[in-house]
């Protein structure tokens, strides 16, 4: 594995510079896809991109994750607070110097802004990919934000997988 960065070296900077601009994008693209469908699509009403396997349905869901919570928008949106807060100010520690760590800590974040704007704005989160096997099988429809949140928490999981952390290898 390469090198950990050193708080507030060039590469560091480079680093949360690069990591940023990708999450501010995937928080622009959540954005924009959430109002495109909420102009765009009635209600619970479908549109099949693949037939039998994906489509866009406009649902929206009050609650987190596969609709746990539903109706407790002001607790959800606390634990995002919460959750945005404390990756904030402990963001380097969490990182340990590993490059993909930013990367995914700001994909995440992004997810939960995203999300947690719904949750305020709109009193629910507007989700609408729709994965499906024809009428046998349907995953819980989500959203760009959802994506950001699950591709973050992956990275950070695998990295955390992959490498040592930096105490076991300080105590070596």
């Amino acid at each position: 594995m390469k090198e950990r960065l050193t708080s507030n070296s060039p590469a560091e900077k480079r680093v949360l510079v690069f990591s940023a601009i990708i999450a501010l994008a995937v928080l622009v693209s959540d954005f924009l896809t959430k109002i495109w469908v909420i102009r765009c699509f009635k209600l619970h009403e479908s549109v099949e991109l693949i037939p039998g396997l994906l489509a866009f349905t406009s649902v929206r869901n009050y609650g987190a994750a596969w609709s746990i919570l539903s109706g407790h928008v002001w607790l959800l949106f606390a634990f995002a607070v919460v959750a945005a807060v404390l990756l904030v100010v402990f963001f380097r520690k969490i990182c340990e110097g590993c490059p993909e760590r930013y990367f995914a800590l700001l994909l995440l974040l992004a997810g939960i802004v995203g999300n947690a704007f719904d949750r305020i704005y709109r009193g629910a989160v507007v989700d609408f990919i729709h994965v499906h096997w024809h009428n046998v099988w349907h995953y819980p429809i989500f959203n760009v934000a959802d994506i950001a949140i699950c591709c973050g928490v992956g990275i950070f999981i695998l990295s955390n997988c992959l490498r040592k952390s930096s105490e076991k290898e300080e105590k070596k």
